[in-house]
């Protein structure tokens, strides 16, 4: 009787260790997707095991990876717009040259910043594919300015300034430097595009779609970059980008309906 009454407890517990097990190795899979990409561990434990899902410091966290994630999965298609554009027009016109390569080096100054620091892809990973889409701008403003040799030569030099910039020879200091010019650099780039924009009276072939992207972008990115980095460097860079993007978006919807001259000479002899 003795022996029923111990083991009856016993099992119990027994049984309760083995579905606690069953239920670990069934959220196995689950927790190999999410605690790698958007939760550390403490915060699974918080939502799956404790069920807290109104935990603050944890949603921050889940809020800025998804939005992180996400700005990197549409960083893919961001310009792809002002690419089509341009080759749909076999035009450039409006865009400046200058404003797309100052773009082009703060880019790469974040790309390369974020990298020697660790932080996370998910912080920074669109500008790496935001880099990739600007050089082909860049090639194309060339190119259809009959200045492909000019073009070449300037996507060859480039490939081997990124590659020296990432090896060990840079010294991090040089990085960090490149990192805090960026925000005059995006000052001056927006600058000589509004600029540009404000001479014509029109914004030519500058994607609507692509400046909206890039400004509804660099707003969500202050809030990754606070919450994923806590670095006030890239934090102040998103800030100042943002302002700027919204100077340029502004310009689009105030020069929404004045088309480029080749435009307005088409619809004149349609007329």
């Amino acid at each position: 009787m003795r022996r029923a009454r111990n083991g009856g407890p016993g099992r119990a517990r027994r049984g309760e260790a083995a579905t606690c097990k069953m239920a670990a190795e069934g959220d196995e899979p689950l927790k190999r997707w999410l605690v790698p990409f958007l939760l550390p561990e403490e915060c699974y434990d918080q939502f799956f095991l404790n069920w807290d899902l109104l935990h603050v410091p944890c949603l921050k966290i889940l809020l800025s990876k998804g939005l992180g994630l996400g700005i990197v999965a549409g960083s893919l298609l961001v310009k792809l717009p002002q690419v089509f554009k341009i080759l749909g027009a076999k035009s450039a016109e409006g865009l400046s040259f200058k404003s797309m390569f100052l773009e082009l080096v703060a880019l790469t100054g974040t790309m390369a910043y974020s990298i020697i620091h660790g932080f996370p892809f998910s912080a920074w990973g669109e500008a790496l594919f935001l880099m990739v889409q600007t050089v082909l701008i860049c090639f194309l403003i060339l190119h259809y300015r009959r200045q492909s040799l000019r073009g070449t030569i300037f996507l060859i030099t480039y490939a081997l300034a990124v590659t020296l910039l990432l090896s060990p020879v840079t010294p991090p200091a040089v990085i960090t430097c490149l990192q805090a010019c960026n925000m005059p650099t995006v000052v001056v780039g927006k600058l000589l595009q509004a600029s540009t924009n404000y001479r014509n009276g029109h914004t030519g072939q500058l994607s609507a779609v692509t400046v909206f992207l890039l400004f509804g972008g660099s707003l969500a990115r202050i809030f990754t970059s606070i919450q994923e980095t806590s670095d006030p460097l890239m934090a102040l860079t998103f800030v100042v980008s943002s302002l700027c993007n919204g100077l340029i978006a502004g310009q689009v919807l105030y020069y929404w309906k004045a088309g480029a001259p080749q435009k307005r000479k088409k619809k004149k002899k349609h007329q």
